[in-house]
């Protein structure tokens, strides 16, 4: 099937098909003077102009909460992802995705407006967008304005999880979407391999509990998503956003995912001894208080394992939509797009947690499957950002991108997975006692260059062709002066101070 899509089909579109037919049937009266070709052509018009409108995509837009790459697709020895991974097996997987904030409201917040944090100026959980920018335009509410009908299962804009509060949400996108209700409090007394204490500054909550996948929220979405597409408006074609808490804390999924994983076969990642010694401090761990962890090898490789099970929850839901989707025979005119709003720390670097500007953190999954694409099945090593979801949807869909658009189409990966369309990433984050750090960090596809408040605190440099896992700071290596010194002025200018206002 082909990708190009054509705008929705407009009132003018339908009189003129209206139009169009009324003088096909008029032409086959007597007498036809001559005009059967001409009726044949307005046939064929008629249908094509029908058809094409009918055929505009419909959107399946997926979100994880604080998930690294840490699925089978991507390599990891040991999550099981099986949905996923079928996905990606249809679709393009980006190896190199960045969000723009690690951090749920700011990351959300640039993605579903395609600004990036300098623009939309919310930098934490705190800062609400309409206030910024009233009368901004979101991606829901875009597409809701070009005659797709939508519904948000779940996180998609900034929650209170899994609290239910009152969210970040924009409600003028959605003509659905489900309420965020707490989840059922479970006993405590649950058998567990380990007891990790759960003191707030102590270590990362988590739990195997037993039931069905529908005790906890990420189920529940699932389910109303599917229950949404069956009594859809169908004469419309749809903008479905399911966005899943997990693996986002507290680690909690039904005990037959944590099954997946035999403890003993938890391996730990790689932790240099000197790992910490050339990393500015705002960067070390207990800059972001609330997510230090006992550091015991047997607590670690318990909180490995309950992130991974709540990564094969996920995963099973994921593969419960698009099973409705081919079911109801909508998978071959549906874009699924697959992501997560920033990634998350298993102890690499000595961290258990977002908000840092290491690739852990930055980095994102990224799945991108499309009717008809050629590249179906590939990956690429391409820079994407998630500014850049909004414009690609945009264009898929054949609705027209809002002016405020920061990011690119992702449109030339559908014909060629090494297609070039950013030099550079850049991410940003607030970390410290009361988030006073600024980290600013550029990726390119051989550095990250980061500087912690302009560099006064600090300055990262990591070779990626040496050193992926950015063990080695050669921010003060004069070999590589010149480059340093490029990166920061690329940094510099397209990351400059943010400008918060007043109300800061």
């Amino acid at each position: 099937m082909c990708t190009q899509a054509l705008p929705r089909r407009s009132p003018i579109v339908k009189s003129l098909v209206l139009i169009l037919s009324s003088f096909v049937i008029a032409s086959l009266r007597p007498p036809l003077r001559g005009s059967i070709r001409f009726a044949i052509l307005a046939v064929w018009l008629c249908s094509a102009l029908h058809s094409s409108f009918a055929a505009q995509p419909n959107v399946l837009l997926l979100m994880s909460d604080d998930l690294a790459a840490t699925l089978g697709c991507y390599g990891h020895p040991q999550a099981k992802t099986p949905n996923l991974d079928a996905l990606a097996k249809r679709g393009v997987v980006f190896n190199k995705a960045y969000c723009q904030f690690p951090h749920c409201n700011p990351s959300r917040s640039s993605m579903m407006t395609g600004m990036r944090p300098n623009t939309t100026r919310v930098t934490n959980n705190e800062d609400n967008l309409y206030t910024n920018h009233p009368g901004v335009l979101t991606m829901p509410h875009h597409f809701r304005e070009n005659g797709y009908a939508t519904a948000r299962c779940g996180k998609i804009f900034h929650l209170g999880v899994p609290s239910g509060l009152e969210s970040m949400d924009d409600p003028q996108g959605w003509d659905f979407g489900t309420p965020f209700k707490s989840e059922l409090p479970f006993p405590p007394d649950r058998k567990s391999l380990v007891n990790v204490k759960r003191g707030k500054k102590e270590g990362l909550g988590w739990q195997e509990i037993p039931g069905d996948d529908e005790l906890l929220v990420d189920g529940v979405f699932a389910k109303t998503a599917i229950e949404w597409l069956g009594k859809r408006e169908k004469e419309k074609p749809f903008f479905l956003a399911v966005g899943f808490h997990r693996p986002h804390l507290p680690l909690v999924a039904p005990a037959k995912y944590f099954d997946l994983y035999p403890f003993d076969s938890i391996t730990l990642p790689d932790a240099p001894a000197d790992d910490e010694a050339d990393i500015p401090e705002p960067a070390r761990n207990g800059a972001v208080p609330g997510y230090a962890l006992t550091a015991t090898p047997e607590q670690r490789r318990a909180a490995i394992r309950a992130y991974l099970a709540c990564v094969s929850y996920v995963d099973a839901q994921v593969g419960r939509l698009l099973e409705s989707l081919k079911q109801a025979g909508l998978d071959d005119n549906t874009i699924i797009l697959f992501t997560s709003d920033h990634g998350w720390h298993l102890g690499e670097h000595g961290l258990w947690h977002k908000r840092s500007l290491f690739e852990e953190s930055a980095r994102v999954p990224f799945i991108l499957a499309t009717p008809g694409m050629k590249t179906a099945g590939q990956r690429s090593d391409s820079l994407i950002e998630l500014v850049d979801v909004f414009p690609t949807l945009c264009d898929l869909t054949g609705i027209p991108s809002p002016k405020q658009m920061e990011g690119k189409s992702l449109r030339p990966f559908l014909e060629n997975a090494s297609a070039e369309l950013h030099d550079a990433a850049f991410t940003q984050a607030r970390r410290g006692k009361n988030a006073e750090h600024w980290g600013r960090t550029i990726r390119t596809a051989r550095w990250r260059c980061t500087a912690w408040d302009e560099g006064k605190n600090g300055i990262e440099l990591y070779d990626h062709d040496t050193d992926p896992h950015e063990y080695t700071n050669l921010a003060n290596d004069p070999k590589h002066a010149d480059t340093l010194k490029e990166l920061r002025a690329k940094l510099a200018e397209k990351l400059p101070p943010i400008v918060m206002g007043d109300k800061r």
